[in-house]
């Protein structure tokens, strides 16, 4: 079985704690140093997945620019959770009422969107096919590593527990550039489980 490792992109323009970053933001020079510092990768590694995402495809590039990795795939199932527009570009002090009423029963019923945003139940399908994914690109390229965001990272790592991953990963985020090897039950199993309904 090929590891599969995760790594967070770099630190982006305009970030702050507890803020939804827009999708257009890319990475400040700072971010690019973490990104070289992180480096050498574990050995092994045959290939790079990324989101789309500006910044996780920036990190991607210029981590195979300085290994000379092919980036064999990118795939919107490595992207963000997909917060409502109405929160991209604030912080917890200016959520409107809707976002603030929808955080509070999130977790009471994980299907429930806000707006144009993403449930914890389709996060969690979407994680759990991206795991398949993963699961299948090291199976034909080898051991890789996989550039991604924080909540579907910490989603990924999370995956037995559902829904309910939401609340493990938004306690525990990745630093920026961090990278951490999928746990072994996870890699073994490329079903892993059914997403909760």
């Amino acid at each position: 079985m090929a590891d599969i490792w995760l790594m967070r992109h770099g630190a982006y323009e305009g970030h702050r704690p507890g803020y939804h970053a827009p999708h257009e933001a890319t990475l400040t020079q700072e971010g690019r140093d973490q990104v070289s510092n992180s480096l050498p990768l574990p050995k092994g590694i045959a290939a790079i997945v990324t989101s789309p995402i500006p910044r996780a495809r920036e990190t991607a590039t210029l981590v195979s620019h300085i290994t000379g990795l092919p980036i064999v795939a990118t795939s919107g199932l490595l992207a963000e959770w997909r917060a409502p527009s109405i929160v991209l570009g604030r912080t917890a002090e200016t959520y409107p009422p809707a976002y603030r009423a929808w955080r509070a029963r999130r977790l009471a019923n994980p299907s429930l969107r806000c707006e144009d945003g993403e449930s914890l139940t389709d996060l969690h399908t979407r994680a759990h096919h991206c795991a398949a994914f993963l699961h299948h690109a090291a199976q034909r390229h080898g051991p890789l590593l996989a550039v991604s965001h924080t909540l579907l990272l910490g989603v990924l790592t999370h995956l037995p527990e559902g829904p309910a991953a939401f609340a493990a990963a938004a306690k525990a985020p990745w630093q920026f550039a961090e990278l951490r090897l999928v746990p072994a039950h996870q890699r073994a199993a490329p079903g892993l489980q059914r997403p909760a309904q």
